[in-house]
């Protein structure tokens, strides 16, 4: 009787899961700076317009607290911001004291743009850099990010 080995009988198939995290994290990385690289957006501008396009307004302080940086940077981010018309800032409808910062259309269009932009550089990446089976591999590989994210 065939009896499969298993992945600790077969050492090509051993796998360091801290090898392996250090690989991914340098790829990764290596990838986001390359993107970056054509951004018309700073990085903090897109991840404040990223938060309020999928959540909807905050606060500055909200802001701050969930992009981890100080009350005094998130508001010079939001005058950049509001100074490019990329957000607005409206009163709270239940506590006029709170000014609530939401995107504007154009902030929503630049955080799309440079989307699309960084995802057509890596489609034509992926379409000229790796074979068809490379291409299915990693296709199963990013259900395997999504389950470690």
């Amino acid at each position: 009787m065939n009896v499969p080995a298993s992945p600790d009988d077969r050492p090509e198939l051993a796998v360091d899961p801290l090898e392996l995290a250090a690989d991914l994290r340098t790829a990764l990385g290596n990838l986001v700076r390359a993107l970056r690289v054509g951004d018309e957006l700073p990085q903090n501008q897109a991840g404040v317009l990223g938060l309020l396009v999928r959540e909807g307004p905050h606060t500055t302080s909200e802001l701050a607290e969930r992009q981890r940086v100080r009350h005094q940077s998130m508001a010079r981010t939001i005058t950049l911001l509001t100074e490019a018309g990329l957000v607005r800032q409206e009163r709270h409808a239940t506590d006029g004291r709170k000014l609530l910062i939401a995107a504007t259309e154009a902030g929503t269009a630049a955080l799309h743009a440079q989307r699309a932009r960084r995802e057509g550089e890596i489609a034509a990446a992926i379409a000229e850099r790796l074979s068809p089976e490379e291409q299915l591999v990693l296709r199963r590989s990013v259900e395997l990010l999504r389950r470690i994210g």
